[in-house]
Parts: C-alpha cells; structure tokens; sequence
C-alpha cells in the first residue's frame, strides 16, 4: 500500500465515525422505545425514508467538509514533514524540518530537529573513531597512490574480469597518445575505473599469459610473472609484463571446512593482475633503421671493393703496363674509395641518432643538473662557481653520475692546468639539444688542448673513473667544443646535450579536470565479478553509471535543433570520477536560438571549426560502453540520439535512469522537481549549471544521493528503479 492510498484509507475512516455515531445513537433510542412507540414508528418510518436519507446524507457531507476544513491539510503537512524527515535521516543529513505548521505539528519538527542534532553528534563520534582507526589504512593507501601517481613507466592493475582497478598518471598519458580515437574525444581517455582493459589488448592474449602464470605457480616458481610483446589498435609495439596479485583464500577441508579453519590452511590464488607497460616502437625503428644502415654500407660497398680489388690485382699482374692504362686503374680505385666515402657520410648523416650509443637516460630538470654539479666542482675541486643564465623550465635527459663526472673533471683540468678559480654555468634550449657552458674568465688554450683532456682519464680529488670525457659525450650523443668571447675576455665549453619533454607538461595532458593528484584507483573493485543475472536485476549500488547531458541549439529535435555540447562522468563503486569525464563542444552547422544562447552563453563563434556530431558520438558511445546512462530529463538528450543514428550508425541500446522520474517517487508531495529545486532538498552545490559537465556533475551528485532514499522506499535494483520511474506522470512526456 504506498504512501498516498493509506491517507486517503485514513481520511474515510474518519469522514465515516460521524455516520456511525448517529447510527449508534438511533439504534440506541429505538431499544428504549416500547413496543407500541416502536410500532408507530414503523408506520412512520416508509412515508420518512427519504427526509431520513436526506438528512444522514447531510449530516454525513457535514462531517466530511468538517473533516477536512480540520484535518485535511493537517494530513497534507504531515505528509510533507515525513518526506522532508526521510530526506534529513539519509540524503541532506545538514538539513532541518521547517517548524511553521500547526502547533503540535510544529512541536513535532522541533523535536525531530533536536534527534537529527543528536544523531549528528553520536555520527561524529562514531566517524571519528572510524578516522583513527583508519588513519594506517589511509596511510598506506595514500602512499600507494602517491607511488603510482610518479612511477616513470605506465602501470595498470585489473580484475580477473579485465576491469580497470588501478593506473597511473603515465598509463593513461601513454593511451591518450597511443589511443586510434578520433580528435573529438571529449578529453576522455581510452582508460577508465572500471572499464574494460580488452578494449586495448585481445582478450585471448591476457588469457593465455595468465594460463603460463598458472602453470608457474604450479612449478613454484617464486615470481611467477610473464612478459608478451603486443601492438595497439593505433599500430604502436608495446613491451608487456604481467605480475598477479595474489589472494589468499580459506581452503575447503573433509569435514566442510572445519579441519582447515581449525588448523588455519590456505590456499592462494589468483585475484587479479599488474601490467607494466614500455612503448618500445621507437626502440624497434631505430633496430630498423640500424639493419637499414648496415645492409645499405655491406651492399653498397660490395661492387666498389670487388671494383677496387680487382683494379689492384691487375696492378700487381701487370707491373710492366703502360703508364696511361696504369692511371687508368688508379683512377678507378680512386672513384671507388670516392663513392664509398661519400657513401658512408651519407649513411651517417641519415642515421645519426641511431648509430650513436645507446645508454639508459634520465630526465631531469637542467638547474638540478647544475645545482649538483656546483656542489660537486666546490667540494671536489675547491673553486667557486655561479649562474649567468639559466633556462629554468629546461628538462634534458642525462646519466646525470656519469655527466656529472665530466663537468668535475673538465672544472679540475681548468684549475690544475690554467689556474682557473671560477666557473659559471649558463643553460638554454637550441630546438631539440640543450646547451650547456662551462664559462670562465681570463686564460685561453688551444683546442688541441680539449682533444687531449678528453682521451684521457678522468681523474677528480684522487678519485679515477673508468670513463673518458669523450666516453660521457658519446654516451649522451653528444658533442662538446672550446669557444672564446673575446669582447667579454671570457672562454667556455659548451656541451650539447638532449631535451626532453617538461614532465609539468606531462601531467597537465592528463589532470585537467581533477584535483593536484587524480584519482585513479578503487581497489574495491577487486570483489566485483561478472554477474550471470541480467542488468534489472543487479543492485543499483553494483552498477557502473555514465551521467550525461547535453546543449542544444533549441528544444525542438524533430523540427532540426542540434546538439552543441555534450559532457559525461562515470560513477564507478558510488563515487563520481571527476577526473573522467567527457567534454566536447560540437560545431552545429545551423544558427542558434536566441533563447538558446540566453541559457548557455554558447554561440556560433565559439562553436565554428568544433567537431561534427558524427565525429563526437563514436568516442561518446564508447566512453559509455558497459554502463547505464543517468541523466536529468533524460529522454530529452536520447531523443536527439535517436534521431542521428542512420546519419551516424551510433546507437544508444543501455538502460537509462531519469532523475526527473526518479524524484516524484522519491518525493511525491513535493511540487518542483527541477535539477535546481532537487539539488537544493538534498543539499547537492551547484556549480556551472546550464554548461553540459556541469549540470552532468549535478545531476550525478543528485543521483548518489538518491539511491539510498530508494532502498528506504524498497526498491533497489535497476528493474524496480525503471518500473517505479515509469509510473510517474513526467514519464508520460514526449518529445
């Protein structure tokens, strides 16, 4: 029975106790009549009938007006109080019951408003415990996060189902720049909590590199981890290694269990697994281009040395030839070892970088490179040293110990062998080397001099190193010169040195709509499964969510109206990821509606040159894969779906929950169920309403926090949400 059939059950109760007091007063008068007073009447009563009838139909419509000028809206405000109470015991635990009714309805609010207070204080008590206990949890799970969050290579940890449960900031940089999805992405990236990791790699290669993990297990093998090479959707070659997580679960024994509980034995098993990822497709090109190199010198050499070989053993036959059929073949060795040399200039211009050295290099930040040199050359060397001008947003990538020794060694040379007592060290970027000077004033030397230094030892403070200076520039494929600046009296050596990417550069791809550190772990999901059960049946709260909205050109989808913005967030283990979300405007290719402009402030200029609708909805659709859509007056934003999917082939087939459908079952007393009056009841903050993320924020902070009045209500899962919401008069709205 809900809520309104028992107050109108209530409300005829007591518009019938007064007929059945009248009813109970005549039959009362009629016991106590005599027999022949009872007799008359009955002679009376069939010519009265109808005055009788008459006057209990009065009497009875009396009673009900005077019941409800008296109780009806006594009846309404109680009403309303227990909404209003439902939503201050679970969703608005800050809010309070207005206490402006009648006098004991009032009373009720104030006493109710006292428990909420004492609830709240007994909450915090029990919170803050809660926090204490915790506080080595959190501790533990922050350092992880933080961890994570700097790891240089990309890490991804899963489910045994492929879901997503944990990545770093370099995984998902790495996707975004791996990822074959068009330009209108939205921002969104090709990995998310909760998504599925075989969107990126086949399904049966992450299944056969577990079985191999499996089968180590059983060998007992220590660390039973794999490595698989693979190649993304976007042609990239990818180094994998594969580490599982291990669980420990109770094993079963003979007697149901017991004997194991009692003796404490486990078993472990597998609960999910880490993916470590390297992009080895520049590694791979540069083998290419080595094996390029070397087939081109062994095949290009190969006629010029038969060609010079058997001009010099003609020579040697023939001591005795003439002089002009001599010079003849001289000449011929001479074209040969000509063509062979500029052969080989050519090969190294064009395969320079790969040719050079290969060494391990880090990135660092330049002035750190340089802070450590200049504690190094005073505290080894004992000379000072200073700045000129230094690039302080300047990365290079260095093995910054070896590089390190090099500028100690060239500051001590300059010292023993020139008496230098200073050197200062300038830093800017020359497109993609950097250029690092050691400056010094005064004595000047011959370049032969450096040639010299860097053959030679590098001997520092007694301390000799295994490397020569031209070792350390050849490792960085590098070079290193001697130059005067004669005006200034002043000589330097400047080293070129390779830039790297500013790492602030690296995490501003990635965290721009979260916080200092994004979010991008929930390791909660390592207790989700694949469910048998069809999606009503699952629980709301198991449910991944995608909230959604959209601008438009106009309110009319059928009469050509546009979307002109679409934004989207996921809620992953109720929690709403602001650090995945969609966002992209869309260039209409039609005039906007003054009243449309009026509400979101987006106009053609601003929209001009954006992405087409046929271009946002494919990334858009996959961003929701595997999720139910949640979205405020919903059938709106699907209806202008609806209407491209022959232009675009893009169809939306999830369900989808309205919590404008969703409120009047919520709240049915209440008059407003606008996204604003909602938020406002449940005490959600608006912030950028009327653009397409934020009312999708709104909306999905709405949402959680209905969920829990629904449960209080009984329903629970997506089926009985669906069937609750269709029930409601706005689900009778079309567009």
């Amino acid at each position: 029975m809900t809520s309104r059939t028992g107050a109108a059950v209530k409300f005829l109760a007591v518009c019938a106790a007064p007929a059945l007091g009248v009813a109970l007063t005549v039959a009362a008068v009629w016991a106590d009549l005599t027999g022949s007073e009872q007799q008359a009447l009955e002679q009376i009563l069939p010519q009265r009938i109808g005055l009788i009838v008459i006057v209990a139909l009065a009497v009875c419509a009396v009673s009900a007006w005077l019941v409800h000028a008296l109780y009806g809206r006594r009846m309404a405000a109680v009403a309303r109080l227990a909404e209003e109470g439902r939503i201050v015991l679970g969703a608005n635990t800050e809010r309070r019951l207005a206490a402006d009714g009648p006098g004991e309805i009032a009373e009720l609010a104030r006493v109710a408003n006292e428990l909420a207070d004492q609830r709240d204080a007994l909450r915090h008590d029990v919170e803050e415990k809660i926090r204490e206990a915790k506080a080595s949890v959190e501790q533990e799970r922050n350092r992880l996060a933080a961890l994570m969050s700097e790891l240089q290579q990309s890490v991804v940890v899963c489910n045994l189902d492929g879901r997503i449960l944990l990545y770093n900031t370099r995984a998902r940089l790495q996707f975004q720049v791996l990822s074959d999805a068009p330009a209108a992405s939205g921002g969104a990236g090709a990995i998310g909590l909760g998504r599925s990791i075989f969107t990126i790699f086949e399904r049966n290669m992450i299944a056969h590199a577990l079985e191999s993990i499996q089968q180590r297990m059983k060998r007992g093998v220590a660390q039973p981890g794999t490595n698989f090479l693979t190649t993304t959707r976007a042609g990239q070659l990818l180094r994998v290694r594969m580490a599982p997580v291990m669980s420990i679960a109770q094993s079963e024994g003979t007697n149901g269990g017991e004997d194991s509980a009692a003796t404490g034995e486990t078993e472990r098993g597998i609960g999910g697994y880490v993916l470590m990822l390297d992009n080895v497709t520049v590694d791979f090109e540069r083998e290419s281009q080595r094996d390029q190199m070397l087939q081109s010198l062994t095949e290009g050499s190969r006629a010029s040395l038969a060609n010079i070989r058997a001009a010099i053993e003609t020579l040697l036959h023939y001591p005795d030839m003439e002089a002009e059929e001599r010079d003849g073949f001289v000449g011929i060795i001479g074209e040969e070892v000509r063509n062979m040399s500029q052969r080989l200039d050519q090969t190294m211009s064009e395969h320079a970088d790969s040719i050079k050295t290969r060494w391990p290099l880090e990135e660092m930040l330049g002035v750190d490179l340089i802070a450590a040199a200049q504690k190094r050359i005073e505290s080894r060397v004992g000379i000072k040293t200073g700045n000129e001008e230094l690039d302080g947003n300047l990365w290079i990538k260095v093995d910054s110990f070896s590089l390190l020794q090099g500028l100690a060694y060239l500051a001590s040379r300059l010292h023993q062998d020139l008496d230098v007592r200073n050197v200062r060290f300038r830093l800017k970027q020359a497109g993609r080397l950097a250029h690092l000077d050691m400056v010094w004033a005064g004595t000047q030397f011959a370049m032969e001099t450096l040639y010299e230094w860097e053959l030679e030892p590098m001997i520092v403070g007694g301390e000799v190193s295994v490397l020569t200076l031209r070792d350390v520039i050849e490792r960085h494929g590098g070079e290193i010169w001697y130059q005067r600046e004669t005006a200034r009296q002043m000589a330097f050596f400047r080293l070129l040195l390779p830039a790297a990417l500013p790492q602030e550069t690296l995490a501003a791809n990635v965290v721009a709509h979260g916080e200092s550190r994004p979010d991008y772990y929930d390791f909660d999901l390592f207790r989700q499964l694949e469910q048998s059960h069809a999606l009503d049946d699952r629980l709301l709260t198991e449910l991944t969510y995608t909230v959604f909205d959209t601008e438009t050109t106009g309110l009319d989808p059928a009469g050509g109206d546009e979307i002109i913005q679409i934004g989207a967030a996921r809620i992953v283990n109720g929690r709403l990821l602001r650090s995945e979300v969609f966002d992209q405007l869309v260039d209409p290719r039609r005039p906007l509606s003054p009243q449309a402009i009026a509400v979101h402030g987006l106009n053609e200029d601003v929209l001009a040159g954006k992405p087409t609708i046929d271009q946002v909805l494919p990334p858009f659709h996959a961003f929701c894969e595997d999720t139910v859509l949640v979205g405020h007056n919903a059938a709106f934003d699907m209806r202008f779906f609806q209407m491209k999917e022959a232009a675009t082939g893009v169809r939306f087939t999830q369900p989808v929950l309205d919590t404008l459908l969703l409120s009047p079952v919520i709240q049915p007393n209440q008059e407003l169920h606008t996204l604003e009056g909602i938020a406002e009841r449940l005490g959600v903050a608006i912030i950028g309403r009327h653009s397409a993320l934020g009312d999708t924020m709104v909306t999905g902070e709405v949402f959680l926090k209905m969920i829990p009045l629904l449960a209080e209500m009984g329903i629970r899962t997506l089926g009985e949400a669906r069937q609750a919401a269709e029930r409601t008069y706005y689900a009778r709205v079309k567009y």
